[in-house]
């Protein structure tokens, strides 16, 4: 197990092992942003891989891989970003076989799996020689404990411990002793025991103010995608919501490449007191349901 100083950097030193500047990585074609950039930063393209209702599909990882060689592909198996959903084990038994037919690796990013609590087991128990697992704490317990994990397979060891090192993305020596602490003493078990509570306390009001909306999230996840109805645009809902002190994000931040963004946003629940996300929630069901031409700014 290799350490990072964030789950970004782990993600980072992960993609610089396995991909070239100039290279390709493949990626899920609704993907969380900070991928790209991280992409960007190394000199690495981005190629949307086609999904569906269970995750990335293995036959267009093939399709891209066979039409322009990738270097890898990366992947959140485990409540999606932004999409929330997961991926069953039937599609990760038929990831990790298009893996090894392939001949590619994995970029694994496990850093929501914590919340289902039971959920399938990791991509990289089905392909634990082809799959980097990335992870971090910060979500877990706090965002000022910032410490990355990358569990290579062991021919890869080498070359992810070169790349963080040359990014210089090492550990905090305090983060990596508290968490050692932490883990040990029981405290994240707890935390995170006590974080999938609130998790699923949250997204019962989701469910209750956004009654009939067509809202797509796990029950134990903080947060959520919503299909918005056909009269609003992404952009134009973000400005009315923005209007009202409330931010959410708009589907065109998670697309890759130059495909249509769909009619949808994002939104997360953690951070607002419970009453004041039921207000907010309530405040963007009632925009749903208005006409954005009446919203629209004098």
């Amino acid at each position: 197990m290799l350490f990072a100083g964030n789950g970004r950097q782990a993600i980072a030193g992960a993609v610089a092992a396995l991909v070239p500047a100039g290279g390709r990585l493949g990626v899920e074609a609704l993907t969380y942003p900070v991928i790209k950039g991280i992409a960007a930063r190394l000199g690495v393209t981005p190629v949307p891989i086609a999904m569906d209702e269970h995750g990335l599909r293995p036959d267009a990882l093939a399709d891209a891989h066979r039409a322009a060689p990738l270097g890898a592909v990366y992947v959140q198996p485990t409540l999606h970003n932004p999409r929330g959903t997961t991926m069953p084990q039937e599609r990760r038994a038929e990831l990790a076989g298009a893996l090894e037919r392939l001949g590619l690796h994995a970029v694994e990013d496990r850093v929501w799996a914590f919340l289902p609590g039971g959920g399938p087991e990791p991509l990289a128990a089905h392909a634990p020689h082809r799959t980097v697992l990335v992870d971090s704490l910060s979500k877990r317990l706090a965002p000022g404990l910032s410490l990355g994990f990358v569990l290579p397979p062991a021919a890869l060891a080498g070359r992810v411990a070169a790349a963080l090192r040359s990014g210089a993305w090492g550990p905090q020596g305090f983060a990596l002793e508290a968490a050692a602490g932490w883990i040990t003493g029981g405290t994240v078990e707890k935390v995170m025991a006590a974080k999938r509570a609130d998790a699923a306390s949250r997204q019962r009001i989701a469910a209750r103010c956004l009654r009939g909306a067509a809202v797509r999230s796990d029950p134990g996840s903080y947060f959520c995608w919503w299909e918005l109805p056909q009269r609003w645009r992404a952009e134009t809902f973000v400005a009315a919501a923005a209007r009202r002190g409330i931010a959410v994000t708009p589907a065109a931040a998670f697309v890759v490449g130059g495909a249509a963004a769909p009619r949808a946003v994002r939104f997360g629940l953690a951070s607002p007191p419970p009453d004041v996300l039921a207000r907010a929630l309530r405040t963007l069901a009632g925009i749903a349901a208005g006409d954005p031409d009446d919203d629209a700014p004098d």
